[in-house]
């Protein structure tokens, strides 16, 4: 049965209002037809009756001026065979509900026709005889009723579009509210929402504008901390790396002294760039296979044969280049550093030609699946099966980078061997998607 419902909030609560008003139009159907239409149907046909009971007594009365006289305030008139079917009772319809209310009301069968030609008339029959009787029904013209059913149609759809519009208007504040948590879950920092429709909306838009600051507040917490600290240490980190190269360059402890420091140096850039990730500056139209090219050329200029690049024509697209370096840079570090050679790097178009993408492979052992969505959370390495150095940050920077474009990163174990990363980016990231 739920299957049947529909989905969506708006086509709920339309349907939910036209189910109430096709309920509301039947009854007022129902109650219409049994005070009003019925007592009306019941005095035509008493009218009718009475009227061709008068003319079949007059078509017995011997007297020819009383028959004339009364004729003509009838205007009730009588024909037989032939003739019946002369003045149009082949083109009227048989209406059965009809002649049984006739044949109730006068006690003998009787059948009765109803011509809409030129005005609207009622033929009358009594016991299967081949007199018809012919009562016009002047007052009553089939025309009248089309107003009437024009109406009824006006009426409904003003009420289904006003229904419409009164749900939209109940579901827009939600639609706003599914896609400022969206952006959101993409990294992106939505302007406040606004505060307007019934009471529990405004509640729910208010608490979500203030739990929306709140995360604001802990990111930019977040960032001012980590920059301080890196701007902290690199100060004492010079001048520890300064007096080290004073020592004795032989000494095995001043050689590790140094690496130390450049790692530690190398720690600190990952924080910068993590804290950073999410400003939104420096977007230009450049092409994403020059990117790559780039990057891989400074990549291999060493081991030529660790990567290979399978990239097919993409356009110009929106993009921040030196944060897409940098994801291209770390996951080709990280499947060095995890996997092994030689790493695949994949690009293309998306069917609807809405995204670009591009993926690296590596050819190590993978990881386990339940452990790929926490690759991505800061301070989080692999499993043991690809190492536990470094800091954690590496895809963590991927993903920030990535939601800061409103794109995707997906992980996943590949069939033929190795970790496959794909990176989806849109087309025009700073478009709007809702209004």
């Amino acid at each position: 049965m739920r299957g049947w419902l529909p989905k969506t909030s708006f086509a709920r609560t339309v349907s939910l209002i036209a189910a109430v008003l096709l309920v509301n139009l039947t009854l007022t159907y129902l109650l219409f037809s049994a005070y009003v239409l019925k007592p009306g149907v019941q005095q035509l046909v008493r009218s009718v009756t009475n009227h061709t009971e008068v003319a079949e007594w007059l078509d017995a009365h011997p007297d020819p001026l009383v028959r004339m006289n009364v004729a003509d305030l009838s205007q009730v008139r009588s024909f037989n065979g032939l003739a019946a079917e002369d003045a149009g009772l082949a083109r009227a319809q048989h209406y059965d509900w009809l002649s049984r209310m006739v044949t109730a009301e006068v006690g003998r069968p009787s059948e009765i026709r109803v011509a809409t030609q030129d005005g609207v008339s009622i033929w009358v029959n009594f016991d299967g005889q081949e007199q018809w009787f012919l009562v016009p029904m002047d007052e009553l013209n089939d025309a009248q009723f089309w107003p009437l059913i024009w109406l009824l149609g006006v009426i409904g759809l003003v009420s289904v579009f006003a229904a419409a519009w009164f749900a939209r208007s109940l579901n827009r504040p939600l639609e706003r509210l599914q896609f400022a948590a969206e952006q959101i879950v993409q990294g992106a920092n939505p302007d406040p929402l606004p505060e307007i429709g019934t009471v529990e909306l405004v509640k729910v838009t208010r608490a979500f504008n203030r739990m929306v600051s709140n995360l604001n507040r802990i990111d930019d917490d977040r960032a001012l901390l980590l920059a301080g600290i890196s701007h902290d240490l690199r100060t004492p980190l010079t001048r520890i790396r300064l007096a080290a190269e004073m020592m004795d360059p032989n000494d095995l402890l001043v050689e590790g002294i140094i690496q130390d420091v450049d790692d530690l140096n190398s720690i600190l850039s990952q924080f910068s760039d993590f804290a950073r990730a999410s400003e939104r500056v420096g977007f230009s139209f450049v092409n994403l296979n020059e990117l790559i090219e780039e990057v891989v050329a400074a990549e291999q200029f060493l081991a030529r044969e660790e990567i290979s690049l399978h990239l097919q024509p993409v356009p110009d697209v929106e993009l921040q280049p030196v944060a897409v370096k940098r994801i291209l840079t770390n996951l080709v570090m990280n499947a060095k550093r995890y996997g092994k050679p030689p790493i695949e790097i994949e690009s293309g178009l998306s069917l609807d030609e809405e995204h670009i993408w591009f993926s690296i492979r590596d050819q190590g052992a993978g990881i386990a699946d339940e452990q790929v969505e926490a690759m991505f959370t800061p301070f989080t390495r692999g499993n043991t099966a690809r190492n536990d150095e470094g800091t954690g940050l590496g895809l963590a920077i991927v993903k920030r980078f990535t939601q800061m474009h409103r794109g995707r990163v997906e992980a996943r174990n590949d069939p033929r061997g190795g970790l496959k990363i794909r990176v989806t980016l849109p087309r025009y990231p700073n478009a709007e998607a809702i209004d």
